[in-house]
Order: C-alpha cells, then sequence, then structure tokens
C-alpha cells in the first residue's frame, strides 16, 4: 500500500496538521510506504502523484476542504479518501462526497453531523485522532521542565493550575469554566486558570473580553491568557504542569487535547456531548459537565470557503444546533471534587493514561486505517 497524505505540512501546532503528522508517522511505523505534503500545494501534490503513484491520497480538514482532499486527486485519476472534522453544518460538497466509496471522520458525532446533513452512512467510518503517548506522558511532579513550566506561568508551589488550551479559550469552554470558579469561590484552596491561546487577531478580540468576564466575576488577579507561540515539543510539559486539563467545549469533533491530558495523567472536565463521548469516560477519565444550552440557527451566510459566492444566505427547513454550552454548575462540582481530593486526581489520571495507551495511540490508530483501506477499498 503506498499512501499520500495531505495536511498542513511541516506541521504547525494546530490541530489538522497534528492529526496528519499523526497518521504519517504511525504509517511509517506500521510499515507501508508513505509521504507527507502540504494540503494547498498543488505542484508537489501533482509530483508525488506522478512519481509515487500513491494507492490512496488521503487528507486533513473538514467539508469545505473537498476540492483539495477529494476533486483535486481525482483530476489525475487518483482515489482521494477524505478524513473529516464538522464545524456545525455541511453545507455543500454532498454530491460530491456521496459518490465516494470511503470518508473518514474524527469521532461517532461528526458521523452523525454528516449523516444529518445529507452524506450517506454507508459511506462513513470513524478514525480517530492518535496520541503520541511517548511524548504525552505522566511526568514526576519534581520534573524540572514541568517546574520550569510552573515558574514561567508565574504559579506558586501551593497553588493549583487549571489548564485549557485552544485557538482561543471561549470555544473551549473557558468562560464556563470561570463562571464556575468564581461560583465554587471559597470551597477551593488556591488556583490559578491558564488559558493558553493562539495569537492571532479572532482571538485577541475575544480573549479581551474574556478576560473582562474574569474582571466582572472578581476572579482577574487568579485567571492568566497567555498568548506566546509555542511548538508542540513544549505542549506535553505544559499539561503536565496542570492538576486539572479543563475544556468543556463548545464545539468539539474529537478534542485532541483532552486526549493528551489523559495521556499525561492529567484528570479532564469536559461536556458529556459531541467528540467527547467518544474519547472520555465520565466518572473514571473525566468529569463530563451536563449541556446547559444549545445555541440553535435558522439561516447561516457562507462564501467562497465553503464553494459559494460570497454572502451566499442558507435558510433551513429545522433549525440547527451549531454550538453548545456546559452546565457550569457540573463544572463546578467537578471542580470542587478534583481540587479537594489529590488521590480522585490521580486515579482519574491513570485511568486517563490506560485508555489513550489502549486506543488512541498513533500507531493504532494508523493500523486501524490500513483496516479500514483494506476491507472497504481491496488495498493492501
Amino acid at each position: 500500500m503506498k499512501v499520500l497524505v495531505l495536511y498542513d505540512y511541516p506541521p504547525t501546532p494546530g490541530g489538522l496538521a497534528t492529526q496528519g503528522d499523526l497518521l504519517y508517522k504511525g504509517l511509517l511505523a506500521n510499515g507501508v510506504d508513505a509521504y507527507a505534503v502540504h494540503i494547498e500545494s498543488a505542484l508537489e501534490k501533482e509530483w508525488y502523484y506522478n512519481w509515487f503513484k500513491p494507492d490512496i491520497v488521503v487528507g486533513t480538514g473538514y467539508w469545505g476542504h473537498t476540492p483539495q482532499l477529494v476533486l483535486h486527486p481525482q483530476k489525475y485519476g487518483l482515489r482521494g479518501v477524505p478524513w473529516l472534522v464538522a464545524d456545525g453544518y455541511i453545507a455543500n460538497y454532498q454530491s460530491v462526497l456521496n459518490e465516494l466509496p470511503l470518508i473518514l471522520v474524527t469521532s461517532n458525532w461528526v458521523k452523525e453531523m454528516y449523516i444529518r446533513d445529507g452524506i450517506s452512512a454507508a459511506n462513513i467510518e470513524v478514525l480517530p485522532v492518535g496520541c503520541d503517548t511517548d511524548t504525552f506522558m505522566p511526568f514526576p511532579d519534581n520534573d524540572e521542565k514541568v517546574l520550569a513550566v510552573r515558574k514561567a506561568l508565574g504559579i506558586k508551589p501551593e497553588e493549583q493550575m487549571i489548564l485549557t488550551i485552544g485557538g482561543d479559550a471561549a470555544s473551549k469552554g473557558a468562560r464556563e469554566v470561570m463562571e464556575a470558579l468564581s461560583i465554587a469561590a471559597k470551597e477551593l484552596p488556591d488556583w490559578k486558570y491558564i488559558c493558553k491561546v493562539w495569537p492571532q487577531p479572532r482571538t485577541a478580540l475575544q480573549s479581551n473580553l474574556d478576560l473582562q468576564l474574569a474582571d466582572q466575576l472578581g476572579i482577574s488577579r487568579n485567571v492568566v491568557f497567555q498568548t506566546s507561540i509555542i511548538s508542540r515539543n513544549f505542549i506535553p510539559y505544559l499539561i503536565g504542569a496542570c492538576d486539572i486539563y479543563a475544556a468543556p467545549s463548545r464545539l468539539e469533533g474529537f478534542g485532541m487535547p483532552q486526549v493528551e491530558a489523559g495521556a499525561c495523567g492529567k484528570p479532564v472536565i469536559g461536556i458529556n456531548a459531541m467528540g467527547m463521548l467518544d474519547t472520555l469516560e465520565h466518572g473514571k477519565t473525566a468529569f463530563l459537565a451536563g449541556i446547559g444550552q444549545k445555541i440553535v440557527v435558522n439561516e447561516v451566510t457562507l462564501g467562497s470557503e465553503s464553494g459559494y459566492e460570497e454572502n451566499r444566505r442558507i435558510v433551513f427547513n429545522e433549525p440547527r444546533t451549531v454550538d453548545y454550552r456546559a452546565n457550569v454548575n457540573d463544572i463546578k462540582e467537578a471542580l470542587i471534587k478534583l481540587m479537594n481530593d489529590k488521590e480522585t486526581r490521580r486515579e482519574m489520571g491513570l485511568a486517563g493514561r490506560e485508555r489513550v495507551v489502549e486506543h488512541f495511540d498513533y500507531r493504532i490508530v494508523a493500523a486501524k486505517f490500513i483496516q479500514i483501506i483494506n476491507e472497504r477499498l481491496g488495498i493492501y
């Protein structure tokens, strides 16, 4: 089997790039003849098509990347297998996707979204995102690299560190976490809440709004928004420095940082919905807050990123849920339990590590990919 993997290559720290890179490395580890190339590099992709002649061209993205992931390989007589996430609504390319013999998605919830929006269930297989469990692993409390992270973030030895990582924090549920922290108040030991966000204009605007909320809640002295550019090399130690990973995300097709936190032996606070239903076990590896609110829309406006002319208005026959909000009281109860019970944190972290190693190690995910391609497409 010869596989060409399309993603943001060489990989940036983003989720889709990491997803693709771990599949590529997992294929190599499983003895597959594979190469990686940037999803947007038409010239280099064609170069690989001509001399490598891959059996499969697999790439990471969402439905809006259908031209790069499917149509481009088809133009050269090759079979494109998209490995897709969801972004709330699949608005275009249904006919192209329904003609494919195989579509990969990152979770059962993503599969449900594609089926809801007109994609045949018969074409879809769930392939979770991999995790490098050799890099994301539990570290001793006295590990010098972990202690150096806590020092750089201004975390005192007696303070518990709660962590959220995302492009922005609000989409990962940070506003709900902050509300829960403010309500719990005197029931918690000393703490700092670190939100690691990516430096970009959209994030800066949202972070300012989130910091305003922290100020309104009276917890701004305990909340830190960190916007430094970091590499994937740093993230295991950043997670290793925290006591609790909290991300009851508003929209999550898989939840890679939650899985990585589990691999590092950290308890997780998530939401009982979407991709986290596949990755986390309530009461065992995580506390999953209930759904406090569903954000429902009757219409959307789309543009060229979705394959339409600008300002294309689409009205739904039935309102669509495009966002969730976790129950703040459930988050509060989880924080109180975890922050006041070190043994629960330890047990939940151990269970999380065991689950990730068993189900989400990148080599296991790549082996599952190989099995799916064998069974569904007859390629060996």
